[in-house]
Protein backbone atom coordinates (compact mmCIF):
# COMPACT_ATOMS: atom_id res chain seq x y z
CA UNK A 1 0.00 0.00 0.00
CA UNK A 2 2.81 2.37 0.70
CA UNK A 3 4.05 1.92 -2.86
CA UNK A 4 0.67 2.91 -4.26
CA UNK A 5 0.42 5.98 -1.99
CA UNK A 6 4.03 6.96 -2.72
CA UNK A 7 3.46 6.51 -6.43
CA UNK A 8 0.28 8.54 -6.22
CA UNK A 9 1.95 11.42 -4.39
CA UNK A 10 4.99 11.33 -6.67
CA UNK A 11 2.71 11.38 -9.70
CA UNK A 12 0.67 14.24 -8.23
CA UNK A 13 3.84 16.17 -7.40
CA UNK A 14 5.10 15.63 -10.95
CA UNK A 15 1.76 16.84 -12.38
CA UNK A 16 1.81 19.92 -10.16
CA UNK A 17 5.38 20.72 -11.26
CA UNK A 18 4.44 20.28 -14.91
CA UNK A 19 1.39 22.49 -14.40
CA UNK A 20 3.49 25.20 -12.76
CA UNK A 21 6.10 25.01 -15.52
CA UNK A 22 3.40 25.23 -18.19
CA UNK A 23 1.73 28.11 -16.39
CA UNK A 24 5.06 29.95 -16.11
CA UNK A 25 5.71 29.37 -19.81
CA UNK A 26 2.23 30.71 -20.62
CA UNK A 27 2.87 33.83 -18.54
CA UNK A 28 6.20 34.36 -20.31
CA UNK A 29 4.56 33.98 -23.71
CA UNK A 30 1.75 36.37 -22.79
CA UNK A 31 4.29 38.89 -21.51
CA UNK A 32 6.32 38.56 -24.69
CA UNK A 33 3.18 39.04 -26.79
CA UNK A 34 2.21 42.17 -24.89
CA UNK A 35 5.75 43.57 -25.06
CA UNK A 36 5.89 42.95 -28.81
CA UNK A 37 2.49 44.60 -29.32
CA UNK A 38 3.65 47.61 -27.30
CA UNK A 39 6.92 47.78 -29.27
CA UNK A 40 5.08 47.55 -32.59
CA UNK A 41 2.67 50.30 -31.52
CA UNK A 42 5.65 52.48 -30.60
CA UNK A 43 7.38 51.83 -33.94
CA UNK A 44 4.19 52.62 -35.87
CA UNK A 45 3.76 55.78 -33.80
CA UNK A 46 7.35 56.84 -34.54
CA UNK A 47 6.95 56.22 -38.29
CA UNK A 48 3.71 58.22 -38.37
CA UNK A 49 5.37 60.93 -36.29
CA UNK A 50 8.35 61.12 -38.67
CA UNK A 51 6.15 61.32 -41.76
CA UNK A 52 3.93 63.92 -40.10
CA UNK A 53 7.01 65.92 -39.17
CA UNK A 54 8.26 65.89 -42.76
CA UNK A 55 4.84 66.97 -44.05
CA UNK A 56 4.73 69.70 -41.42
CA UNK A 57 8.15 71.00 -42.47
CA UNK A 58 7.11 71.30 -46.11
CA UNK A 59 3.76 72.88 -45.24
CA UNK A 60 5.63 75.32 -42.97
CA UNK A 61 7.98 76.28 -45.78
CA UNK A 62 5.03 76.78 -48.11
CA UNK A 63 3.30 78.90 -45.46
CA UNK A 64 6.45 80.89 -44.84
CA UNK A 65 6.83 81.72 -48.51
CA UNK A 66 3.10 82.47 -48.79
CA UNK A 67 3.21 84.93 -45.89
CA UNK A 68 6.49 86.34 -47.25
CA UNK A 69 4.74 87.00 -50.53
CA UNK A 70 1.86 88.71 -48.70
CA UNK A 71 4.10 90.84 -46.47
CA UNK A 72 6.92 91.40 -48.97
CA UNK A 73 9.54 90.13 -46.50
CA UNK A 74 10.94 86.63 -45.88
CA UNK A 75 11.65 87.63 -42.29
CA UNK A 76 8.02 88.53 -41.56
CA UNK A 77 6.64 85.59 -43.56
CA UNK A 78 8.60 82.97 -41.67
CA UNK A 79 8.14 84.95 -38.46
CA UNK A 80 4.36 84.54 -38.80
CA UNK A 81 4.74 80.77 -39.22
CA UNK A 82 7.05 80.67 -36.19
CA UNK A 83 4.51 82.65 -34.18
CA UNK A 84 1.80 80.13 -35.08
CA UNK A 85 4.03 77.30 -33.83
CA UNK A 86 4.78 79.13 -30.59
CA UNK A 87 1.04 79.59 -29.98
CA UNK A 88 0.41 75.88 -30.73
CA UNK A 89 3.25 74.89 -28.38
CA UNK A 90 1.77 76.95 -25.55
CA UNK A 91 -1.68 75.41 -26.15
CA UNK A 92 -0.29 71.85 -26.20
CA UNK A 93 1.81 72.51 -23.10
CA UNK A 94 -1.20 73.93 -21.25
CA UNK A 95 -3.52 71.04 -22.18
CA UNK A 96 -1.06 68.13 -21.99
CA UNK A 97 -2.11 66.93 -18.53
CA UNK A 98 -5.78 67.03 -19.40
CA UNK A 99 -5.67 65.32 -22.80
CA UNK A 100 -2.23 64.05 -23.84
CA UNK A 101 -1.09 62.27 -20.67
CA UNK A 102 -4.36 60.30 -20.19
CA UNK A 103 -4.40 59.34 -23.88
CA UNK A 104 -0.87 57.91 -23.73
CA UNK A 105 -1.48 56.16 -20.40
CA UNK A 106 -4.76 54.64 -21.60
CA UNK A 107 -3.16 53.41 -24.81
CA UNK A 108 -0.33 51.67 -22.96
CA UNK A 109 -2.73 50.13 -20.41
CA UNK A 110 -5.04 48.95 -23.19
CA UNK A 111 -2.14 47.22 -24.94
CA UNK A 112 -0.83 45.62 -21.75
CA UNK A 113 -4.18 44.47 -20.38
CA UNK A 114 -6.05 43.73 -23.61
CA UNK A 115 -7.83 40.37 -23.38
CA UNK A 116 -8.12 39.58 -27.07
CA UNK A 117 -5.56 36.80 -26.91
CA UNK A 118 -6.85 33.29 -27.63
CA UNK A 119 -5.02 31.85 -24.62
CA UNK A 120 -6.53 34.35 -22.20
CA UNK A 121 -10.03 33.70 -23.55
CA UNK A 122 -9.58 29.96 -23.15
CA UNK A 123 -8.37 30.46 -19.56
CA UNK A 124 -11.35 32.62 -18.65
CA UNK A 125 -13.76 30.10 -20.18
CA UNK A 126 -12.29 27.28 -18.08
CA UNK A 127 -12.39 29.42 -14.94
CA UNK A 128 -16.16 29.76 -15.19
Amino acid sequence: MEKQETGYFEKTEQLVQEYLQNRLLLLKLQGTEKASRLASAMVIFLVVLLLSFLILIFISMMGGYYFADLTGSLFYGFGIVTGIYVILLVIVFALRKKFLDPFIANTVVKILFDKHSEHEQVDTEHAE
